[in-house]
C-alpha cells in the first residue's frame, strides 16, 4: 500500500511530464481500437454483401462415381459405369426439407430447380440462367420482390421475372410475351410479369426467375429438384453446418466460403495486417512507457539512494516504479477505450446518399477489453526494465551522484 501511495507521489510530482505519458499510452489505444473496429466491420459488411444474396450452404446430389464389382471369377472385375443420360436431382427433397425445418439455426430454405435457358423474341435471342422456387419462398435467398422496378413479383403458372439489362437486350417489357427454351428442348411462350435491378451486372443481364411448377415439365423433372439452398443465423457456422447435413442425408453440402474462397482469402489477410497493426502501436506504446520511467528513475538516483542507506529494500524500490506502470497503463487504457469508442461511434453516423455508411466501422467490435488487459499488462512488464535497474543502484554511489 505504501508503495502505492510512493508511485503516485512520483507521479503527481510531475504532472505534466505524466499526462503526455497517459496522452501516450491512450492514443496508442485509441488508435487500436480503431482499427479493430474498422478491420472487423469491413469483414461484416463484405460478408453481408456476399450472402445477402446468396444462400449459406447450398445442397445438391452427390457426385456420382463409378463401382468396381467382383466378378463370378476371383481373378475377373467389372465396373458399374455411371449414366450420364439421368440429369442429377434430389428425389427425396422433401424428408431434407424436413431435417432441415427442425434445426433451429436454419432460417430459410429453397428447394430449386436451376438450369439454362434461351429467351427468344423474333430473331432476338439471349441466354439465360434460370432459378425455379416456389413463388411463396421467392425472397427466402434473395430479395428479388424488393429488387423489381416495373411490375410486380408474381410468379403465376405462365409468369417470368427478368433483369433490367435482360430486358434492354432483347426489347422487353411487362406484360409482353417471350418465347423460354429450355435446355431440355422444351419450349413455352411465357409472360414478362416483372423486371429486377439487382446491381449486379451478371444477375441483371442473364437472371430469370420462374415458379418450380413452371419450371417441372420445361426442365422435365416431374418430382425432384437440382438444389435445396440454404440460410443460417450465424454464417460463420456455414461450414459446420454443411458438414451435418451432408452426414445427415449423404448430399453434396457447399458452404458460402467455399463458393467465395478469393473474399475469405482476403478477409484473412486483411485480419493478418491489422494485426500487425496492432501489434506496432502497443510496441510504440511499452516503449514510450518504458523509456519514461527510466529517466525517472535516473532523475531519483539520489532519493532512491537515501531510501537504500535507511534500509528500503529492493523489492519495494521495484515496487514503486512497477506501480507506476501499472497506474499509467489502466488509467491511459481507460481513457484510450472510452475515446476510441466515442471517436468509432461519430464515425459511424457518417452516411452516403444513398443512406450506406460512409465506412464499414463497427464500434461495438472495438475489441476493448482485449486492448485494456494487453495495454495494462503491456505496461506492468515495460515497467520491469527501470525498476530493476533503479533496485540495483548503489546507495552510496546514488548518493554521491
Amino acid at each position: 500500500m505504501f508503495a502505492f501511495l510512493v508511485a503516485r507521489r512520483y507521479l503527481r510530482s510531475n504532472p505534466w511530464q505524466t499526462a503526455l505519458l497517459i496522452a501516450g499510452v491512450a492514443l496508442g489505444v485509441t488508435a487500436f481500437v480503431f482499427i479493430t473496429a474498422l478491420i472487423q466491420g469491413l469483414a461484416v459488411r463484405l460478408t453481408d454483401d456476399v450472402t445477402a444474396k446468396s444462400a449459406h450452404v447450398s445442397l445438391e446430389p452427390a457426385d456420382r462415381v463409378a463401382r468396381v464389382l467382383p466378378g463370378s471369377d476371383y481373378d475377373t472385375e467389372s465396373v458399374a459405369l455411371v449414366s450420364m443420360l439421368q440429369r442429377k436431382q434430389i428425389r427425396t427433397w422433401a424428408a431434407t426439407v424436413a431435417l432441415l425445418e427442425s434445426q433451429a439455426e436454419v432460417t430459410a430454405i429453397s428447394p430449386q430447380i436451376t438450369g439454362s435457358a434461351v429467351l427468344v423474341r423474333g430473331e432476338a435471342a439471349a441466354p439465360v440462367a434460370v432459378t425455379a422456387s416456389d413463388p411463396k419462398n421467392l425472397d427466402a435467398i434473395s430479395p428479388v420482390s424488393r429488387e423489381i422496378i416495373v411490375g410486380d413479383a408474381r410468379l403465376n403458372a405462365n409468369g417470368i421475372l427478368i433483369g433490367v439489362r435482360l430486358a434492354e437486350t432483347i426489347g422487353l417489357s411487362v406484360g409482353q410475351p417471350v418465347l423460354f427454351r429450355t435446355d431440355r428442348g422444351v419450349d413455352r411462350l411465357l409472360v414478362v410479369e416483372g423486371i429486377f435491378r439487382s446491381g449486379i451486372q451478371s444477375l441483371d443481364e442473364r437472371a430469370a426467375y420462374v415458379s418450380l411448377e413452371t419450371a417441372r415439365p420445361l426442365f422435365l423433372l416431374p418430382s425432384g429438384v437440382t438444389n435445396i439452398e440454404i440460410k443460417l443465423k450465424d454464417t460463420g457456422q456455414a461450414r459446420a453446418f454443411a458438414n451435418f447435413v451432408s452426414g445427415a442425408t449423404g448430399l453434396r453440402a457447399t458452404p458460402w466460403q467455399d463458393r467465395n474462397s478469393s473474399l475469405a482469402d482476403a478477409l484473412t489477410a486483411q485480419g493478418q495486417t491489422g494485426t500487425l497493426i496492432q501489434i506496432f502501436s502497443l510496441i510504440s506504446v511499452l516503449i514510450g512507457i518504458a523509456s519514461a520511467l527510466s529517466l525517472s528513475a535516473n532523475r531519483r538516483r539520489s532519493e532512491i539512494g537515501i531510501m537504500r542507506a535507511f534500509g528500503v529494500s529492493r523489492l519495494f524500490i521495484a515496487s514503486v516504479f512497477v506501480m507506476q506502470g501499472l497506474l499509467i497503463g489502466i488509467v491511459g487504457a481507460s481513457l484510450g477505450c472510452l475515446a476510441g469508442y466515442g471517436l468509432c461511434s461519430w464515425l459511424a453516423t457518417f452516411t452516403k446518399p444513398d443512406g450506406a455508411l460512409a465506412l464499414p466501422i463497427a464500434p461495438a467490435e472495438g475489441g476493448y477489453a482485449l486492448v485494456f488487459l494487453l495495454t495494462t499488462a503491456g505496461a506492468v512488464l515495460a515497467s520491469v526494465i527501470p525498476a530493476r535497474s533503479a533496485a540495483r543502484l548503489d546507495a552510496l554511489e546514488a548518493i554521491q551522484q
